[in-house]
């Protein structure tokens, strides 16, 4: 099964190779017929430590790094490749 790749900001830089990524999803209400905004944070490894808050970041799904930790971010280079 291919791994799941989420695009969001960047909230929080404060812990060590962890990055906060929030991450907007958009949908359509099925009763309502309304388009519906939610959001979620993930919790993302940041080996380079590299990405800061406001930042823009790709994030892909992997092993279990931590107990909240199961993303990594893309490197900065391959964003600008894949998109």
């Amino acid at each position: 099964m291919p791994k799941r790749i989420l695009e969001g900001v960047v909230v929080s830089d404060k812990g060590d190779k962890t990055v906060i990524v929030k991450v907007e999803r958009t949908f359509l209400h099925p009763l309502l017929k309304k388009t519906v905004r939610r959001s979620k944070k993930y919790h993302a490894h940041d080996e380079a430590n590299s990405y800061k808050e406001g930042e823009l970041a790709r994030i892909i799904e992997c092993a279990p790094k931590s107990k909240l930790k199961t993303w990594e971010v893309l490197p900065k280079g391959d964003q600008a490749a894949s998109a």
